[in-house]
């Protein structure tokens, strides 16, 4: 049988074919991407208004911030500066300033800088965090004008499409000139006309290189920044930024540079209804944090806040009459804080001796030599707390089950050397008296007995671990760092930390951290956010007892303060104790009853010593105020 072969066929596809092939392949996969594409940018973009009508007033909502019965208006975010200005009107300097730092490529781009993008990825990736930004000038009107801040994806592809629509239907004169009338820069103050005239009281026409560099640092961060606030000296650092920026894209030359960092600013006062300015601002700037600036002056929020008006108002009052009697003393500024201990509610806030006053003296540089800076807020700045902090070191033994009449020495000790020097303190009076117990050297604020229970009965690390579950916030350093001086109050604290911490006595050893903001409700009445905060258990009932009873024991005190002073409430007794450092820089008084705990801080701000320890400069103020407030209790 003869065999049979098998042939297997070969096809040959010819090179037009696989072209044909490949083809037809990309074209189905850009189809793909075309429909998906498009079907994702309908979806991001379908409710985005045209970019017309900038010109038309927006209808917003008011945020409105009350006090805690909601029949207070405290501030309300519905005023909304703004003055449309021409290009024509605005210097060129001004353009300039905002060209170079926010969009140094402007005249050249049609709306995304992609450039910018690859550099802020590189930038952000060399840094290992996300911390600069790639938007236009065109991305930021967009946003500015009809979306929120929001970092989702979804917001960035509708900036992205709305900002191309933008360059399509609009010159770049005309962007420009509709991004300077838009732009924000805090306290509801929009566009640079409105900006000039808020901050330097005059057209925007007429303002210089210098101030037109303080408005383009301003945007980065309007709130911070504001030069109403606290931080002038990070305003001036991002001016000088600015200024370099324009030296390096080439709108300006050195000597121009440094003739303007070298201009002296005179910043007008922030004329905007605000009652209780720290307390209220800085509830501002929480909720900012939260829902960002744009959400607040749209969506028509109530805040009900802690804030007792009535004693606000009282707190201001004795603040400003006690700072009148301290100038002999050579003490110019005074704060206070009280909050309820049982709830953590700041009841009253008053950050300096009045925020709507003038830095003392004259000319002085906010932050650098001014006796009395107002617009500071000392109840949430740092300062050295004295023997106000000794009162943690003696809870910190009685945890360890010491009591009030263990011994310690009162005799002069060296404690060997810390930061370079050897310590060897001394008593206020500069007395020694042998054996006294813990409550003669609590009582009397007895500076060896109190370094002697640190070192011997107690130690650093859990004296500092205490004070910080207290709520003591700024105790943030290694163990290493604090030495025997910690006894003495020389680590800065911040007065509202203290005045939280001391509530902890007043509650039996429970904590529960500062309360500003009670509820918030949305346009319609709904409650959108609610405080839940509760007490919770930080140190024994014990502790919290012995601690109450000793500072409100006017007879262990007396040998120091004396019988009638200023702490002693009759039939009332109230634990209260006083801290002074070194020259009489800082001067403190905290006091608590169950129902209300009250620090008051008095000195300098640029930390000149006075002429007066703690008990006379600040627990005078403490004394009138806590009397006042609690005599409906009473």
């Amino acid at each position: 049988m003869a065999q049979r072969k098998y042939y297997r066929k070969t096809y040959k596809v010819s090179p037009k074919k696989k072209i044909f092939s490949i083809l037809k392949y990309l074209i189905l996969i850009m189809l793909v991407f075309l429909i998906g594409g498009s079907i994702l940018v309908f979806y991001f973009t379908k409710d985005l208004p045209l970019p017309r009508g900038f010109d038309e007033k927006f209808i917003v909502q008011s945020t409105n911030i009350y006090d805690h019965s909601g029949e207070v208006l405290l501030f309300s975010l519905r005023e909304r500066k703004q003055t449309k200005v021409s290009l024509e009107t605005v210097p060129e300097h001004l353009i300039n300033a905002f060209i170079a730092t926010e969009d140094a490529n402007f005249w050249g781009h049609s709306g995304i800088c992609f450039r910018g993008i690859a550099r802020s990825i590189w930038s952000n990736i060399h840094l290992g965090e996300i911390r600069y930004g790639a938007s236009t000038i065109t991305q930021q009107l967009a946003r500015t004008a009809f979306l929120t801040r929001e970092r989702t994806f979804k917001r960035k592809v509708r900036e992205i499409f709305l900002t191309f629509v933008i360059e399509r239907h609009y010159e770049k004169d005309e962007i420009l000139e509709m991004y300077l009338n838009q732009i924000s820069f805090g306290a509801n103050i929009y566009g640079v006309e409105a900006a000039s005239q808020a901050f330097f009281r005059k057209p925007v026409s007429e303002i210089s290189l210098a101030e037109s560099a303080v408005l383009a640092a301003l945007i980065k961060a309007p709130t911070f920044l504001s030069p109403h606030g606290e931080n002038k000296e990070q305003l001036l650092r991002r001016q000088h930024h600015v200024l370099r920026r324009m030296e390096y894209v080439g709108f300006i030359s050195q000597k121009q540079v440094e003739k303007a960092r070298q201009e002296s600013l005179e910043f007008s006062h922030l004329i905007t209804p605000i009652k209780a300015p720290h307390f209220t601002l800085s509830v501002k700037r929480e909720l900012e944090h939260y829902f960002g600036r744009e959400f607040l002056k749209e969506r028509g929020l109530k805040i009900y806040t802690s804030l007792d008006w009535e004693l606000q108002k009282l707190a201001e009052k004795i603040v400003k009459q006690g700072v009148e009697q301290n100038k002999v003393h050579n003490a110019y500024n005074a704060s206070l804080v009280a909050i309820n201990p049982q709830t953590g509610e700041i009841l009253a806030m008053v950050g300096s001796k009045d925020w709507f006053g003038t830095p003392k003296p004259k000319g002085c540089i906010p932050g650098v030599n001014c006796l009395f800076d107002p617009k500071v807020n000392i109840t949430t700045s740092l300062r050295q707390p004295g023997s106000a902090f000794k009162t943690f070191i003696f809870a910190s033994a009685f945890e360890k089950g010491y009591d009030d009449e263990t011994i310690v020495l009162d005799k002069k000790t060296n404690f060997g050397l810390f930061r370079g020097r050897y310590f060897i303190p001394r008593n206020f009076d500069k007395l020694f008296r042998g054996e006294v117990t813990l409550r003669q050297a609590l009582a009397q604020s007895l500076n060896i007995p109190s370094v002697k229970t640190l070192i011997d009965l107690t130690n650093i690390e859990e004296s500092v671990k205490l004070a910080r579950k207290l709520g003591i916030t700024t105790l943030d350093e290694p163990i290493s760092y604090y030495g025997p001086s910690l006894a003495l109050g020389v680590e800065e604290v911040k007065l509202l930390d203290m005045v939280s911490a001391y509530g902890v006595f007043a509650t039996g050893g429970k904590k529960i951290p500062p309360v500003s903001i009670l509820k918030i409700k949305d346009a319609q009445g709904d409650i959108k956010q609610e405080n839940q905060k509760t007490l919770t258990r930080v140190i024994k009932p014990s502790t919290a007892k012995l601690i109450n009873d000793i500072l409100s024991d006017n007879e262990a005190r007396a040998p120091i303060f004396g019988a009638k002073s200023v702490l002693y409430f009759e039939n009332y007794p109230i634990a209260v104790k006083t801290g002074t450092t070194d020259g009489y820089r800082d001067a403190w008084t905290i006091g608590c009853s169950p129902e209300i705990c009250v620090g008051v801080w008095a000195g300098n701000n640029d930390n000149s010593p006075t002429e007066k320890p703690g008990v006379v400069l600040a627990g005078r103020i403490w004394r009138n105020f806590i009397e006042q407030a609690l005599y409906p209790v009473r």
